[in-house]
């Protein structure tokens, strides 16, 4: 198997985990500093899954044109575009004067930034064909560890200067990656003014296996927006944590997602999508029901570390469904279906936030575990990639 920066593979590998890592890290300093938000704007927390809802259903509307656009134009432009985009909203972030202008920046972020899932995937399926598992789980990491690290960061910027700085200090990097971007990126990837029939694309995503794998990610990324959307609030309000101790509980989360996704993308190379698939969620389900009833922190650190493992569902799915779609269709067809789980993903903070006001916070934790259950039982019924083919 060749190795992952063999033939100048490396910086395109690089270059897109580092503007991953700041696109997703940023997507969870939302939620990380909505405590701090809230005391300046004073909304109620069904306000607070709606605005966390606008950045992942904006982000959502966007997956379906970036990948018909990837089968035009290829991949370095949209994700050049779209970490200057990124970089934009985070001025917009700084200057919001009111709640409607934050959700704007909210929205601003979301359209912005959905312009880089659909071309990460087609170019490092492109270019690793023989390790796109290992490479998944390299990049998905990086997302993890700028989702760990940003916003803990940031709860230390907004403490000592106000959550408006946390944003502004981000946006040269998101300039500067988009630059990087735009320079190292190659331009193969195109197909120029092709013809997508619909027929095509339709036959793409009714595979049977591809069906299964979307039912199944749709209902973990429900469960994961729900989670990420409103734990810190959660242990702020229900555990009785400082908003720094929470930062911290949260990042953990996404360290041991990290490590859980590298891991996960290596074991799926050697043993199967499928079976890592349904390991994962089946583990996934135990942290949910256990964290309404622990206290501590702990107690509370050893589930956060056991919540992050759902993470590793990532790059696995992404490479197993990606991979099956066809080469001439690949970028609409993946724009479509991240579309498509993405948009029922993004209510999942909507209804978590309905829950906490209504006294049902902890209620609403068991309903995300319920989830998760269920995608384990789909991919029972998930099949080798290779005999999906």
């Amino acid at each position: 198997m060749p190795r992952l920066t063999d033939d100048g593979k490396g910086t395109i590998l690089g270059t897109v985990a580092a503007g991953w890592f700041v696109v997703l890290g940023m997507r969870f300093v939302v939620p990380a500093l909505l405590p701090f938000v809230r005391e300046e704007f004073t909304f109620s927390g069904t306000v607070a899954g709606v605005v966390v809802s606008v950045v992942w259903l904006t982000y959502a509307l966007m997956q379906f044109p970036a990948g018909a656009m990837v089968d035009r134009i290829g991949e370095r432009p949209l994700i050049a575009g779209s970490l200057l985009l990124g970089g934009v909203s985070m001025l917009v972030f700084y200057v919001a004067p009111s709640v409607g202008v934050f959700v704007l920046a909210c929205a601003l972020f979301g359209f912005g930034t959905g312009l880089f899932g659909s071309p990460r995937a087609t170019i490092l399926t492109r270019t690793f064909r023989e390790n796109d598992g290992v490479a998944f789980g390299v990049v998905l990491a990086a997302g993890s560890l700028g989702a760990a690290g940003l916003p803990i960061v940031t709860t230390w910027v907004t403490e000592a200067w106000g959550w408006r700085s946390a944003f502004g200090l981000v946006a040269p990097l998101f300039l500067v990656l988009g630059v990087v971007s735009w320079l190292t990126l190659p331009e193969d990837g195109a197909s120029g003014a092709v013809d997508v029939s619909v027929g095509a694309v339709r036959d793409a995503v009714a595979n049977r296996a591809v069906v299964l794998a979307v039912v199944a990610i749709t209902a973990l990324l429900f469960a994961l927006q729900g989670l990420t959307a409103f734990l810190p609030t959660y242990l702020v309000e229900q555990k009785g944590v400082s908003e720094r101790t929470a930062a911290t509980v949260y990042a953990l989360l996404f360290v041991s997602g990290g490590l859980s996704q590298w891991l996960a993308g290596s074991a799926a190379d050697r043993f199967g999508h499928h079976r890592v698939l349904l390991v994962v969620s089946a583990v996934s389900v135990l942290p949910l029901v256990a964290l309404p009833f622990v206290d501590g922190l702990l107690a509370l650190s050893a589930v956060a570390l056991a919540l992050g493992v759902r993470l590793a569902t990532g790059p696995v799915s992404n490479g197993y469904i990606v991979r099956l779609l066809a080469e001439e269709v690949q970028g609409t067809a993946w724009g479509l279906l991240r579309t498509t789980f993405f948009v029922v993903g993004s209510l999942g903070s909507v209804v978590v936030g309905a829950m906490a006001d209504a006294q049902l916070f902890d209620a609403a934790f068991l309903l995300l575990a319920a989830l998760t259950g269920f995608a384990a039982v789909v991919y029972v019924f998930l099949p080798r990639r290779s005999q999906a083919l």
